[in-house]
């Protein structure tokens, strides 16, 4: 979707002699999507990117699979004991071949710069606050924050506060809905948001310190690299490729006289999943309306929400940060008492994040401290 931004200082015609005051030439990185055919952005360097000292370990990463019982699931994240940066305090949740969810506990900066080569990421802050830096620049970052960081960006993150996340590694890019923009990729009347919404970076002043550290995420592990120069020496930049937030407090709810389905509450898109931000809103105000969701059989995708703030009107146990999964092929719904208890009531006062995919989920190992093993059956009345 993203709309043209420049930053810096930028020659007035791409691929030309851009010449600092000493007569040398700026370097220029252009950085695309799907080869040249989509999106992208011209990068302005004071060294040369390409310089690599060393190629250092290769550590492998592996998610291993939970086999168990087909059935509704409930996690209490909040419990979980991790600790690290923000690459390294990460616990696997759920994932799939498009997706892979995790729950982020971070409490250090990160003293090394990090790509994602092979997924986007999509950061929900639950709570705490810091400074994303990257070579497009910052972006300072609180609760309630979306960040969304393309594969290719390199970035690092400095905290002010301890880090609480939920987070998702795509294996396509996240993007705003097709419907909400017109053809020319504006954002529409009827978007819950705007691009005034939108936060983008901030260049920072030139680094030039050399022997970089650099972590690439690949598919199988992270691959270390020294670079002679930093990839934060930037001068300017220009285009549609960069990371960016949005702060979940700025969707405008979309509300009915009836209940309406989860696709109004949509927030982002991928190839293989959809992002919908439950948040304060007006009830329906239909005479004989019923405020709860209906019993819903999501046959051709998984349910995954996190229950960030607030009290979520039709569910019993959860806690903040709880996640529930609803996998396809059993119907789930309200807590007893939820439906009929809704009736007559005018405002929700909630946070949540809900993640639909279009392939099954499988659930990764290590989670049974923290799972509810009695809210499969918590239906019964």
């Amino acid at each position: 979707m993203m709309f043209y931004i420049k930053r810096g200082n930028v020659p007035n015609k791409r691929h030309t002699q851009f010449k600092k005051e000493n007569g040398k030439l700026y370097f220029e990185e252009h950085i695309s999507r799907e080869g040249f055919s989509s999106i992208y952005s011209n990068v302005y360097h004071e060294k040369m990117p390409t310089e690599i000292l060393s190629v250092g370990n290769f550590n492998q990463f592996n998610i291993t699979e939970s086999f168990g019982k087909h059935k509704n699931r409930h996690f209490f994240t909040k419990k979980l004991n991790l600790s690290g940066d923000c690459v390294n305090a990460r616990q696997p949740l759920l994932y799939n071949d498009d997706i892979i969810i995790y729950k982020l506990h971070a409490n250090k900066d990160m003293d090394y710069a990090y790509r994602n080569s092979h997924f986007d990421e999509l950061f929900y802050i639950q709570s705490g606050n810091g400074c994303f830096k990257s070579n497009f620049g910052h972006i300072n970052i609180k609760t309630g924050d979306y960040l969304v960081i393309p594969r290719g960006v390199i970035w690092k993150m400095d905290l002010d506060t301890d880090l609480s996340c939920l987070l998702l590694e795509s294996s396509a890019p996240i993007e705003t809905p097709n419907r909400y923009r017109n053809k020319f990729g504006q954002l529409m009347e009827h978007s819950p948001f705007c691009e005034r919404d939108i936060a983008v970076p901030d260049l920072d002043p030139i680094e030039l310190s050399q022997n970089v550290h650099l972590k690439v995420r690949l598919k199988k592990g992270i691959q270390e690299y020294i670079l002679k120069n930093s990839p934060f020496d930037i001068i300017g930049w220009d285009g549609c490729y960069y990371p960016w937030k949005l702060n979940i407090n700025d969707f405008e709810p979309i509300t009915g006289s009836i209940h309406q389905p989860p696709p109004v509450h949509q927030t982002f898109q991928s190839a293989g999943f959809v992002v919908c931000s439950f948040v304060s809103r007006m009830f329906d105000y239909h005479p004989e309306s019923i405020p709860a969701p209906y019993p819903h059989s999501n046959v051709d995708s998984d349910e995954v929400i996190f229950y960030s703030m607030g009290d979520f009107m039709s569910r019993n146990g959860v806690e903040e940060q709880s996640i529930s999964f609803h996998p396809a092929g059993i119907p789930h719904g309200p807590h007893p008492g939820r439906y009929e208890g809704s009736i007559g009531k005018k405002r929700t006062e909630e946070l949540a994040v809900m993640v639909d995919t279009f392939k099954p989920l499988k659930v990764a190992s290590g989670l049974k401290e923290i799972e509810d093993e009695k809210y499969s059956l918590s239906w019964l009345t």
